[in-house]
């Protein structure tokens, strides 16, 4: 084990000046540690939603009364406020597991040589929804449940699971100007889905805010809307969305298109055919709590994995290294010396 250097008392000044480019001067990542931390990000964005969903589903959404305590006297949760307080405030302090992975995938991706700024905003933009999100959701608890501001919670979420998405996909890419791999037809057609697949999202919160479940034992308002209606409406659009892949899966086929968009379009169509028939039992079975919840699940990885066709449709390489300089004094002898051609 090599001897650990002394820390200065200006090293410790230009830590607390800037801690990101103090680490950043000093520890190189792994390329792979990158990307697990991008993945890490992405899975506990996830993570975050199925335990809301729970906290939802159990009754549990005013488990902690007030916010940001849990009580008017209390931080944390009380023994007289039950397993519904435990419940509501775990979901809180996940929030900070949340903090700590996006706050690694920024640390991973400053300290990545050569720099690549636009991963380190992709970290930064996944930080500041989080924080707005945290926000969104004390003012979720204060309105007492409002169905309109936990749809906006939930779709904050969503932005959340794209940012982390695209962050975990660059990772995996170099820096170069994006190359299509499909034709101009072919991509109008995955933004044509990614647009149903948004409506699709946003319907579902719709059915949300109107069904039964208000996420706690008390009276919840619900929106004003017939539940039954919007139901139908949510499963035209999302047989709108399974349509569309189905005929972007043809669409690849015939046109001969690379494997990676064909193999992410096949993904997508057998997530919505499991998501599909999880949302028809749970219709015609009176919304059982865990196939509700499973339900959840499904959006976020349908949601995922729509974002990874539109991002399976163009490849970005890294960019051809540059010959590096050789002095006059020591000409080149070898194509390894002169670099490469």
């Amino acid at each position: 084990m090599g001897r650990v250097p002394n820390v200065t008392r200006a090293d410790a000044q230009a830590a607390l000046r800037n801690p990101l480019a103090f680490i950043a001067a000093r520890w190189t990542p792994d390329p792979r540690t990158v990307r697990r931390a991008a993945l890490a990000a992405l899975v506990m964005s996830v993570v975050i939603v199925v335990t809301g969903g729970a906290v939802r589903l159990t009754g549990s959404g005013l488990g902690c009364p007030t916010w940001p305590k849990c009580t008017e006297d209390s931080l944390t949760t009380t023994s007289e406020m039950g397993l519904h307080g435990v419940i509501e405030f775990g979901n809180r302090l996940l929030t900070y597991v949340l903090c700590a992975a996006v706050g690694w995938a920024i640390v991973a991706a400053r300290s990545q040589k050569p720099y690549r700024r636009s991963l380190t905003l992709l970290g930064w933009t996944q930080f500041w929804i989080v924080m707005g999100n945290a926000v969104l959701g004390g003012i979720v608890v204060l309105v007492g449940l409002n169905p309109y501001t936990v749809a906006a919670h939930f779709l904050l979420s969503s932005a959340l699971i794209a940012v982390a998405t695209v962050m975990w996909q660059r990772t995996r890419e170099g820096d170069a100007e994006p190359r299509p791999l499909v034709g101009k037809a072919v991509q109008q057609l995955v933004w044509f889905l990614v647009a149903a697949s948004v409506l699709l999202i946003a319907a579902g919160t719709v059915v949300t805010g109107a069904g039964p479940h208000a996420g706690d034992s008390s009276e919840v308002p619900r929106m004003p809307l017939d539940w039954e209606t919007v139901t139908k409406l949510h499963a035209v659009l999302a047989w709108i969305v399974v349509t569309l892949t189905f005929a972007l899966w043809f669409v690849l086929k015939a046109v001969d298109a690379p494997k990676e968009p064909l193999a992410r379009t096949r993904e997508l169509f057998l997530i919505l055919l499991a998501q599909g028939v999880i949302g028809y039992v749970q219709y015609f079975t009176d919304l059982p709590e865990v196939l509700v919840g499973a339900h959840m699940f499904g959006s976020c990885v349908m949601w995922i994995w729509v974002l990874r066709v539109l991002l399976s449709l163009r490849e970005r390489p890294d960019p051809a290294p540059q010959p590096s300089a050789v002095p006059a004094q020591e000409p080149a002898t070898s194509a390894s010396i002169a670099g490469p051609r």
